[in-house]
């Protein structure tokens, strides 16, 4: 691991990705989350606060990057979140079939190497009837923003863990399950950076 790697990312995802306005959508969503949890990508543990701890049993989360695993286990003590983390991607997740009650994925798809494999292993795990709640950055609905994505893409994969703006993710995430519901819009920010997906699947 670089010193960039361990050191910097770590500094740029905690501040990125804890923004007021991300905030507010993770405050809107992680709630509904219950019973046995799947967190991919908990990165310095933002959704922590906002798990509510009568309604969780227990977090287990994916994430590779084992350098930033210390402070999300100390957000989720604070939390009062009895939470497992494995530095694992989500292409192979280490689970039996359908013993997972939700799946949280948030500002995660666009790192993933592969999001479609990932995708199939969250449906894999999940029961019936659980249900994945979602929220990320993506393509932007207009042309114009959407070259601009494109052409940022090498320089954003380098220096944000190979994270891309312009991901389809109602089209990845219908890939696997079925879509109930779907919020969509700019949030504060550059555009090429803020055209967000915010739902539910089943």
């Amino acid at each position: 691991m670089s010193p960039y790697e361990r050191y910097v990312l770590p500094w740029l995802f905690e501040h990125a990705c804890g923004v007021g306005p991300i905030q507010q959508k993770r405050a809107g969503l992680v709630p509904r989350a219950q019973g046995r949890v799947l967190e991919i990508g908990i990165g310095t543990g933002h959704n922590m606060a906002f798990y509510d701890a009568d309604r969780v049993t227990e977090v287990i989360a994916v994430d590779p990057a084992e350098q930033m695993h210390d402070k999300a286990r100390a957000r989720a003590a604070a939390a009062g979140i009895d939470v497992r983390v494995l530095g694992l991607s989500a292409e192979s997740i280490p689970l039996e079939d359908g013993e997972i009650d939700t799946v949280v994925t948030t500002f995660t798809l666009c790192s993933i190497p592969d999001p479609a494999a990932a995708l199939a292993e969250m449906r894999r795990v999940l029961r019936p009837g659980g249900e994945l709640l979602f929220c990320e950055h993506g393509l932007a609905p207009t042309d114009r923003v959407r070259k601009w994505q494109r052409r940022l893409n090498p320089v954003q994969r380098r220096i944000a863990g190979g994270c891309q703006f312009d991901r389809d993710v109602p089209s990845l995430v219908r890939g696997s399950f079925e879509v109930t519901t779907l919020e969509e819009g700019y949030f504060p920010g550059p555009k090429f950076a803020s055209y967000l997906y915010t739902g539910t699947a089943g």
